[in-house]
């Protein structure tokens, strides 16, 4: 079988998808790895929306919902520059990382509160995020997952994300450790983040004992921290294009493996089990 790899090379600001054709005897997978954030799930409304409201129902004057949201881009970007991983590089705790960070998402949207209102505002927004209300589970990941863990292929969640997606906000929303997936991999916690290649080899080690890259499938709807990462270290590859980006249309163009939902992945799957079968009896 001939295994297509994509690799993005960057240079000078510009980069390009190489695509290289490796042949190899197909092998079963063993474990499937799932990004969260736009692929088992979505934001209810806008960001912004949650945090005018906060503002609003603490009696405080709120920015325009899109200044607020392009705030909080601006911030979140800053944060993660300096402080990666949720502040787990530095030691700085959850709570405090987030609180900077909201606090400089609305400076930058024109708004800069006492610390006495802030804390209101600040106690409001924790909260909804560390619970299931501002986040919709996309109605074929559940039975995706529970197909994938019933072909007896080991599932994995793998997110750019704190702690409290593992312990709060998926078992709330009703994907649980044991029943959906079975093993968690999270930068908060590993003090590493997609791109980085290092989360996706920690998620093979965890997914059990002697799993190869090419024994394992990542989806996700990133090109760059999704696709690529997990492409270059030898993983099958999809890109996950729920709501037809620019970025999704044109790396098909160049050959990329792009679905448009689970449905189709749960397809890829069975071929390639399938291919494998075949490949035993050659």
């Amino acid at each position: 079988m001939v295994r297509i790899m994509f690799v993005r090379a960057f240079t000078s600001g510009s980069h390009a998808l190489l695509k290289h054709g490796v042949r190899s005897r197909a092998q079963p997978l063993k474990c499937v790895t799932v990004d969260v954030t736009g692929t088992l799930m979505g934001y209810k409304g806008v960001l912004g929306d949650y945090y005018c409201m906060a503002a609003k129902r603490s009696g405080l004057p709120c920015p325009d919902y899109e200044r607020m949201h392009q705030g909080f881009k601006v911030a979140y970007k800053e944060m993660d520059t300096l402080y990666p991983c949720f502040g787990k590089l530095h030691n700085i705790s959850n709570q405090e990382w987030w609180r900077t960070c909201v606090r400089k998402a609305f400076c930058e949207a024109g708004y800069d509160y006492t610390d006495k209102e802030f804390d209101a505002v600040f106690k409001r927004i924790y909260g909804i995020f560390g619970s299931a209300a501002p986040y919709e589970v996309f109605e074929d990941a559940k039975p995706f997952l529970r197909w994938v863990r019933a072909q007896g292929i080991v599932v994995g969640v793998l997110s750019n994300a704190s702690y409290r997606y593992r312990d709060d906000i998926l078992p709330q929303l009703g994907l649980r450790q044991g029943e959906e997936w079975d093993f968690g991999v999270f930068s908060g916690i590993e003090g590493v983040e997609k791109p980085n290649p290092e989360i996706f080899k920690i998620a093979l080690s965890r997914a059990g004992d002697n799993i190869l890259p090419e024994q394992a499938l990542h989806i996700g709807d990133s090109l760059r921290k999704d696709f690529v990462p997990a492409a270059a270290l030898g993983m099958h590859a999809l890109l996950l294009n729920r709501f037809d980006s620019k970025e999704a249309r044109a790396a098909k163009e160049n050959g990329v493996l792009v679905v448009t939902d689970l449905h189709q992945c749960q397809d890829y799957i069975t071929r390639l089990q399938e291919e494998a079968k075949t490949s035993v009896l050659l």
